[in-house]
């Protein structure tokens, strides 16, 4: 059995990037062959401070202690055949912990799905910006045996630096993400993502003011890692949880993904839509990026520009219960179709033998 060592951020269900994009293969690859570990460097314990502002302390400490996890880690890449890194080995910007895998025997994997040469560092991490370095991505691809991007976006840039590149989109487990039979009394507005991407959210105010004016029977409702709270809008704020978010987001009505038209959402591959549209939630996203690719307009969805589109958009799924309803089972047959683990899981299945064969 070919031995595979993950190299990510995070521990396992924490970060929806590291479950979409790896996690939820580990069964499958175990049944084919390979043996899969996870190395990550935040604790549950840290993670509120690391993505908290202040506590600066407590930050020097984790980072020491990261240092510590890699060279661990570092050391043992020859037990393993293929060492497979999500975004970064370490979150300051040197690249000595990548560059070791292909010294020490092992394949290297790189896999990514945001922009992530472009700089996006948390409110809580501003000052330490420095210590990053968005050109540490093209090196890492260099250095790659493999690399793995989860939109087209994202290969054509990794293209540049390393000619071997497949496309494995950011995949829904639908036997997860599904439509659960809830009643749905109310009409409700939903949006899904972390405290560090709500700025998304709030482009969605001015738009979301005028359909509340319209139909203050309305609810507005965030999930994110933290409660979000807007008075103005009334929002319902809930707490993500692995065990809540399918629940919750089969409240919703409606699903709403904005994005602004710049280079890190270019990169974005479209996870809270397929997320919302598994669940046979019709969705309207903003055109930006792969939500093009994702979205069939007027079939599967809608493909909003701006505020009155937004808002006439979303005014036709309010008032229209049969549309909400065909427009959502259309959504989840393109998931299922194209976005899915079950449509991708044989690609991602030969991507790792095709590593292990080329010498």
């Amino acid at each position: 059995m070919a031995r595979v060592l993950f190299i990510a951020s995070h521990r396992p269900n924490r970060s929806p990037s590291q479950r979409y994009r790896f996690e939820q293969y580990f069964s499958f690859l175990e049944k084919n062959g390979f043996s899969c570990e996870l190395s990550y460097i935040i604790s549950e314990k840290d993670d509120a401070y690391f993505y908290g502002s202040g506590h600066f302390l407590r930050k020097f400490w984790i980072l020491l202690k990261s240092y510590i996890k890699r060279f661990k880690d570092r050391n043992r890449y020859k037990h393993y055949d293929i060492v497979f890194v999500q975004r970064e080995a370490i979150m300051v910007g040197m690249t000595w912990f990548e560059r070791q895998i292909r010294k020490r025997g092992s394949k290297y994997i790189f896999d990514f799905d945001d922009s992530i040469w472009v700089m996006d560092t948390s409110e809580g991490n501003k000052k330490y910006e420095w210590l990053k370095d968005p050109e540490k991505t093209a090196r890492n691809i260099r250095h790659a045996n493999l690399v793995l991007a989860g939109n087209n976006y994202l290969a054509d840039y990794a293209r540049h630096y390393n000619d071997n590149v497949i496309v494995i989109p950011t995949t829904i487990d639908t036997e997860v993400h599904k439509p659960l039979s809830l009643p749905k009394e109310k009409v409700v507005i939903g949006w899904s993502g972390s405290l560090t991407t709500i700025k998304h959210f709030e482009y969605a105010i001015d738009f979301l003011k005028v359909i509340k004016k319209k139909y203050p029977q309305v609810e507005i409702c965030v999930i994110s890692d933290d409660v979000y709270t807007n008075p103005e809008l009334d929002v319902k704020g809930i707490k993500w949880t692995a065990e809540n978010e399918v629940a919750t987001i089969n409240t919703f009505s409606i699903g709403i993904m904005p994005l602004p038209a710049d280079e890190w959402a270019k990169g974005k591959c479209g996870l809270k839509g397929l997320s919302y549209m598994a669940c046979e939630v019709p969705t309207i996203m903003s055109p930006v990026g792969v939500n093009t690719e994702i979205i069939d307009h007027g079939k599967n969805g809608f493909l909003a520009s701006n505020t009155e589109e937004w808002f006439s958009y979303l005014s036709q799924l309010v008032e229209s219960p049969s549309l909400r309803e065909s427009m959502g089972k259309a959504a989840r047959g393109t998931v299922i179709a194209k976005y899915s683990v079950l449509s991708q899981q044989g690609n991602y299945l030969q991507a790792f033998k095709q590593v292990l064969q080329n010498s």
